[in-house]
């Protein structure tokens, strides 16, 4: 079988991204169709910027979703006699229903890099947006009280924020997420469990930083509906039973059912994103809030006789909603790179994960021989690092017209 020209490459390539580009096509007919009632997110087809941006976020999505009707080997499989193979080179000896070429090349594994990329972008992308929506929970949880009543706990909590970042990012990653981190502690049997919970710093950072997702939701439909009892109690139950369930999972990995958990490499990644960002997102909140708290509708509502908790999180919050949901996207692609800085340095979830910075980290030793394995990770990143960069740019443009 004769190798692929890059004429040939390209083709088969969007071939097998037909899922994505339907996907795409129905996004934006749709958006397109209802935007005048899709608010924020509507206005964002006004910006070409920002469609841009959205598109490229979106290409990357779906990519994640439909990964494994894309790619055409699997992202772990080695072939004989495939060790760093060109771009369109034919698999020796394929076997039947087997795809024949490898599009963008084999790794010095053997590995197919077209695949890796493709499973590399549903690697990135469950764990940077879910990260930062904990960090962003965090920050928005603590930053909230700190900028609306001040005084000695907004000293406090402003002192904290400083001083995590003062420390250098880098040598925090690496303290927090490399291996021998695990083997500090020592383990502690969990009560009416059969479960132990190793007292490492990741793990507890994880108990500490995880609780906040349920604090937040139980405080936000408690001052909602405190007015009406049976409401609130039911809405109140629900996210405690739900949230404490998932808390234990994720944090404790004391699930009764098994649904919810986390392997301890990911749990170390995911903690130190958490724990590196959020006290940004803190600053961000704080003066967001310093500067809403003296608005006239504020006054008003506590001429009402709200509480506090009310005011913050259904009359200030919303308001900041702009720049909170402009620096949401800025902020993915700054836990992207992070990503990819951690798996360069070997500090990833796995070593052979086909995350996009551990695959630049294998194939930078060959980078002058054969460029291909690391080049093609390293545009993905950079394309979807760009698409997040001008998606925030096109919501910062909308949201300064509201």
């Amino acid at each position: 079988m004769d190798a692929l020209g890059w004429g040939g490459i390209i083709a088969a390539m969007a071939e097998r991204f037909i899922p994505v580009w339907i996907a795409l096509v129905l996004t934006f007919a749709l958006s397109f169709r209802f935007k005048r009632r899709l608010g924020l997110y509507g206005k964002l087809y006004d910006s070409p910027v920002g469609m841009i941006g959205f598109a490229l976020v979106m290409f990357w999505v779906f990519t994640a979703l439909f990964a494994g009707q894309i790619i055409t080997h699997d992202a772990l499989g080695q072939i004989s006699g495939m060790k760093n193979a060109l771009p369109g080179m034919p698999v020796i000896d394929p076997g039947e229903g087997n795809y024949p070429h490898y599009l963008l090349g084999g790794d010095h594994l053997a590995r197919d890099v077209f695949s890796r990329v493709v499973m590399g972008a549903r690697s990135v992308l469950s764990i940077a947006p879910a990260a930062t929506t904990f960090a962003f929970i965090m920050g928005i949880s603590l930053g909230l009280p700190a900028g609306y009543f001040g005084g000695r706990l907004d000293t406090a909590l402003a002192f904290l924020a400083n001083l995590v970042l003062a420390f250098p990012v880098i040598l925090l990653f690496y303290l927090l997420v490399t291996p021998d981190i695990q083997k500090t502690g020592y383990d502690i049997a969990l009560p009416f469990t059969d479960a132990v919970w190793r007292s490492s710093i990741p793990n507890v950072l994880a108990a500490v930083l995880f609780i906040f997702p349920v604090i937040f939701v139980t405080v936000l439909l408690n001052s909602r509906y405190f007015t009406n009892p049976w409401q609130r109690n039911l809405y109140v139950g629900v996210t405690l039973v739900i949230g404490l369930w998932v808390y234990s999972g994720l944090a404790f990995n004391a699930d009764p059912v098994g649904v919810w958990s986390m392997e301890p490499n990911l749990l170390n990644v995911f903690v130190s994103v958490v724990f590196v960002n959020a006290p940004t997102v803190f600053r961000i909140v704080r003066g967001i809030v310093m500067d809403i708290k003296t608005r006239d509708y504020v006054a008003a509502a506590m001429t009402r006789g709200e509480g506090p908790w009310y005011i913050m999180l259904w009359e200030i919050l919303p308001n900041a909603r702009g720049p909170l949901i402009v620096d949401f996207c800025l902020r993915i692609g700054y836990t992207t790179i992070l990503l990819g800085t951690l798996g360069f340095f070997g500090l990833g979830v796995s070593p052979e994960s086909p995350d996009w910075g551990s695959t630049i980290n294998s194939g930078r030793k060959l980078l002058s021989i054969f460029p291909h394995p690391a080049v093609v990770p390293a545009l993905a990143l950079m394309s979807l690092v760009l698409g997040l960069n001008l998606l925030a740019d096109g919501l910062r443009e909308e949201s300064l017209k509201d």
